[in-house]
């Protein structure tokens, strides 16, 4: 995919391309982001760059949108002396440029932010522009390059069992759901598996199946929530893997017993889980 660039005239480019060089350098080890070219007259003052993390994307005048995949920050500020765009000229300018190569605009403001989503080599990247009006003469990119999480902690029934027999419950990593959602993914029957061969292996077991989310959002929505995906995998252990019901209890417990702080994305990936608790 070719590069998208700024829709500013060509005698603009040309006439404050060296901003960055003559002003102010880029901050260490930053880069545009490939899929980008960056507004005229702009160096970049902050830059952030994970191999996995989380973003709420703005999809609606009071709805937010969790993508997870490699995320990247970009802060870009005007070089001093130089005439910026406004900020609505800077959201339209990345808005046009997605349309160009097939994107769409799923969001914005209509003053100083918008959401973007497109394909960019064969991936779903979303991308939030805001520029704020007043202060700074600055914008920030966030974009994520939507992928599915590197399972790198195998699922194992032997594992669990020692920690059911001394702690009484063991967290289950492993079970998957899209944001706001009760429905199981795919990618979750090997974590699925192994839990059924636990079960079947230790017959006289019988567990709730707990389910726990992070902070983010109402407490009652969560409550519902965490409620809804244990029977999930209730219904799923029954259904597809032969387990007596009765062995079975969901219970859901939003997001009172958190395991770490949900001030940050790590912290939170933790706290949505699945427990299984010695009944």
């Amino acid at each position: 995919m070719n590069r998208m660039k700024p829709l500013v005239p060509l005698a603009v480019v040309v006439l404050l391309a060296a901003g960055p060089a003559i002003g102010r350098q880029d901050v260490e080890r930053s880069q545009d982001h490939p899929a980008f070219t960056r507004m005229p007259g702009f160096y970049i003052t902050e830059y952030k760059d994970s191999p996995f993390a989380s973003y709420e994307f703005r999809v609606g005048d009071k709805q937010n949108q969790s993508v997870e995949g490699r995320y990247t920050k970009i802060w870009y500020r005007a070089v001093k002396g130089e005439t910026p765009p406004s900020p609505l000229q800077i959201m339209r300018n990345f808005e046009d440029a997605a349309r160009k190569v097939g994107g769409t605009i799923v969001w914005d403001n209509g003053k100083t932010q918008a959401t973007l989503k497109l394909s960019y080599e064969g991936k779903e990247l979303w991308c939030q522009v805001i520029a704020p009006i007043g202060g700074i003469q600055s914008y920030t990119l966030h974009i994520v390059e939507r992928q599915a999480m590197k399972q790198e902690v195998t699922a194992n029934a032997d594992a669990w069992m020692g920690d059911l027999s001394s702690t009484g419950h063991v967290a289950i990593y492993g079970i998957y759901f899209d944001t706001d959602k009760a429905e199981i993914k795919p990618e979750s029957e090997p974590a699925l598996a192994e839990m059924s061969k636990l079960l079947t292996s230790n017959p006289a077991l019988s567990v709730y199946i707990v389910g726990h989310t992070d902070n983010a959002g109402a407490y009652e929505h969560n409550m519902t929530l965490s409620q809804d995906r244990a029977r999930s995998v209730v219904t799923a252990l029954v259904s597809k893997h032969g387990i007596a019901a009765a062995r079975l209890t969901a219970v859901g417990v939003g997001p009172v017993a958190p395991v770490a702080s949900n001030k940050t994305e790590e912290g939170r990936a933790k706290n949505r889980r699945v427990e299984l608790a010695v009944r």
